[in-house]
């Protein structure tokens, strides 16, 4: 019986998806979410963005159910870690157009999802593309194993790889595209996506290491702590009485309805900004680095206006405050234990007072018991897990920021 004249055997992959659901019952959601479709111009077996799955009918009649589980299990992984999305931003970036470079994006994308992909109930499928066989280490990202190897004579055995544009962004004559019936729209994907993750975060133990990592990130992306920094402070410069007083150069509108009465007016001033840099022991050269990084930021939040900038160092006693105008000899003196409470204090303590108080520390300090009488803004050293906060003591772990003040995480 020639390839023209199988029928798919639905029963044969109906049985795959059960298995490939009880090994793996995380991605039970997505497995169950896969629509497939029987093609004769797939090669084997591969997914396009709207989440069908094309099968070859002559490939599922010579391959077994447990490795079309696997099979299954592999196709879904890549719509799951968006590697169509990410092939489309690494071939934008690095100006990326022939089908050479898109096998390539495939063969990486393979090895991201094979190195922790079989065993525990799915078999390996012949041909099954491992960081091994790239000479690459296991558990890194697709970009990464981009980054490290080209297609090379031992590669070329790889060359019948098509897991279709699910996998590298680029379109295939046999996929229906997006006006096809039965295709997922973008917010049915992240919903998949999202229930996936939720699933494999609620039972971690059930979950390779490489789908917990995915499972965090598809649940609270990350997202670049400078914007988050300068939205946060730019949202503080900007709110409801900051910088605003009255003045009686221009009368109230109001006056008109009070004879005999002159009422000011309420004007828009540039907002002032604190900014208080902790400069204690535990703070390193690079994160002090940072910080005038950022107090730089801010002056750019607040337009450019360097006489509205101060700059305040602190450890357990609070320096002197520098205007950002003289930044080049902000001397940053420290390296003792830190008390920030004494910095907010001479900080608000001045005339005029800040609209807008930005502290920059790893957040080992005692903070204030009342919210100040201004905006606050937080920037919070990140540290690694495996870094102690104290040497003298592994447990210690320091008091979270206050709630009054918006935080986000530096570095």
């Amino acid at each position: 019986m020639t390839s023209q004249t199988v029928q798919l055997d639905y029963d044969k992959l109906f049985a795959a998806r059960l298995l490939a659901v009880r090994a793996r019952p995380y991605l039970a959601t997505a497995l169950y979410a896969l629509h497939l479709v029987g093609s004769r111009g797939v090669p084997t077996m591969g997914v396009d963005r709207y989440w069908r799955c094309y099968v070859s009918p002559a490939f599922v009649e010579h391959t077994s159910v447990e490795e079309l589980a696997s099979i299954l299990v592999h196709e879904v992984s890549h719509l799951l870690r968006d590697h169509h999305g990410r092939s489309e931003r690494f071939a934008r970036e690095h100006d990326l157009t022939d089908p050479a470079q898109r096998l390539r994006m495939n063969i990486a994308a393979d090895a991201e999802i094979n190195d922790d992909a079989f065993g525990d109930g799915l078999v390996q499928p012949e041909g099954a593309v491992v960081p091994a066989a790239l000479g690459l280490p296991e558990g890194e990202l697709m970009e990464d194993y981009l980054r490290r190897f080209r297609l090379e004579l031992y590669t070329q055995d790889m060359a019948w790889l098509d897991c279709g544009s699910g996998a590298d962004g680029r379109d295939r004559e046999w996929e229906l595209g997006p006006q096809g019936a039965d295709g997922l729209s973008e917010q049915e994907c992240d919903a998949v996506r999202f229930r996936v993750a939720q699933g494999i975060i609620g039972r971690p133990g059930d979950a390779p290491r490489g789908w917990r990592r995915w499972a965090r990130e598809a649940v609270h992306p990350p997202q670049p702590w400078r914007d988050l920094l300068g939205a946060a402070i730019r949202s503080a410069v900007s709110g409801p009485g900051v910088g605003e007083d009255y003045t009686y150069g221009r009368p109230a509108r109001r006056s008109a309805g009070v004879p005999g009465v002159v009422l000011p007016s309420l004007r828009r001033m540039p907002p002032r900004v604190s900014v208080v840099i902790d400069t204690s022991g535990s703070v390193s050269d690079a994160e002090l680095g940072s910080a005038l990084l950022e107090t730089a930021a801010v002056c750019r939040a607040v337009g450019d206006r360097r006489d509205l900038v101060t700059v305040l160092s602190c450890d357990a006693a609070a320096r002197v405050v520098d205007p950002l105008c003289r930044a080049e000899g902000i001397p940053l003196m420290g390296g003792g234990g830190t008390d920030l409470r004494s910095g907010f204090a001479k900080a608000l303590r001045a005339q005029p007072r800040p609209d807008v108080l930005v502290v920059l520390t790893d957040g080992q300090t005692p903070w204030p018991a009342s919210r100040p009488a201004c905006r606050t803004v937080v920037g919070l050293f990140r540290r690694g897990g495996s870094r102690s906060w104290r040497e003298s003591d592994p447990d210690y772990v320091p008091e979270a920021p206050p709630d009054w003040a918006r935080v986000v995480e530096i570095g």
